[in-house]
């Protein structure tokens, strides 16, 4: 019973890490612009596929995965400059419905380009599983965890000692008080696009050896993060990291316990539930109205 409690758990953590990449894509531009960027998955999805492709032209897989993911964060620039800076006076559900559209786009040009089929990168350290009190931990999810990690500490480094995560973070909080003292929101916007569509592309890359990456994953992956963003607030980077966690290892003991055929279904329960009960996320701040 262990050494399958054990064999779920680390599914979930391995899993729960990727969702977390991917919240704090959606974090990091909603706390710039208050808007929820449905193409985050594309993101994660372009991540794997220009590795895939670059890896098969006949680059090495260092090469491939840093050209890959840089491709991607240019990808997530044109996606801020050609569809979502035109239409910066909309409505918020407007700029939503707009980053719907560049997901669509996105899918359908890569399908065009690199067909349906599935595509995989070697494992970075080995395919030989690594034994735990029964349970079996593939390498590659020591990748996947090692990578957050770092993320996350690099994130952390980012917003709190350089100048340009300081500007993220004044936007954030308060976007006209950021402009009157001489921070370019437009310049942050469009560079806070940027981000996501990088952290998203390591998501992308370090998950291609697991579950290998096709023109449609991103739909899935993308949700998730969603989802997982508004369990942990869509305030911070903590709640993000949490909020994948928490949804990664549900999904797990679902999927172990119940049945797997109910493992998509845990995010929009778990969804349902937080927009219920708990509308500003398990780490978000209490909402309140005084009458």
């Amino acid at each position: 019973m262990l050494a399958q409690f054990l064999q779920f758990l680390f599914s979930g953590i391995t899993s729960g890490a990727a969702y977390a990449l991917a919240a704090l894509g959606f974090t990091i531009i909603y706390n710039t612009s208050n808007v929820i960027n449905f193409a985050q998955g594309e993101f994660i999805m372009l991540g794997g596929m220009f590795s895939t492709a670059l890896l098969a032209a006949g680059l090495p897989l260092p090469v491939a995965i840093a050209l890959g993911i840089v491709l991607t964060g240019v990808a997530g620039l044109i996606v801020e400059k050609l569809a979502i800076e035109p239409a910066k006076n909309a409505e918020v559900v407007t700029l939503i419905i707009i980053t719907i559209g560049a997901s669509l786009t996105i899918r359908g040009l890569i399908q065009v380009w690199l067909g349906k089929g599935n595509h995989a990168l070697p494992a970075f350290s080995g395919e030989t599983p690594i034994q735990i009190l029964g349970a079996s931990l593939l390498p590659q999810s020591l990748w996947v965890l090692g990578v957050a990690l770092v993320i996350v500490v690099i994130l952390g480094w980012f917003f709190g000692k350089t100048l340009l995560g300081k500007a993220m973070l004044a936007t954030s909080h308060n976007k006209l008080a950021a402009q009157l003292v001489g921070v370019n929101t437009k310049t942050i916007l469009l560079l806070s696009f940027g981000l996501s569509a990088v952290l998203g592309a390591v998501g992308g890359v370090i998950l291609a050896p697991i579950t290998y990456s096709s023109y449609d994953i991103g739909i899935m992956l993308g949700l998730k993060g969603f989802v997982a963003a508004v369990l942990g607030g869509l305030g911070g980077g903590l709640g993000a990291i949490a909020g994948g966690l928490i949804l990664g290892i549900t999904e797990a003991m679902a999927a172990g316990y119940i049945s797997s055929a109910y493992k998509d279904a845990v995010p929009f329960v778990l969804i349902l539930l937080i927009l219920f009960f708990r509308p500003g996320g398990l780490f978000g701040a209490k909402i309140t109205e005084r009458v």
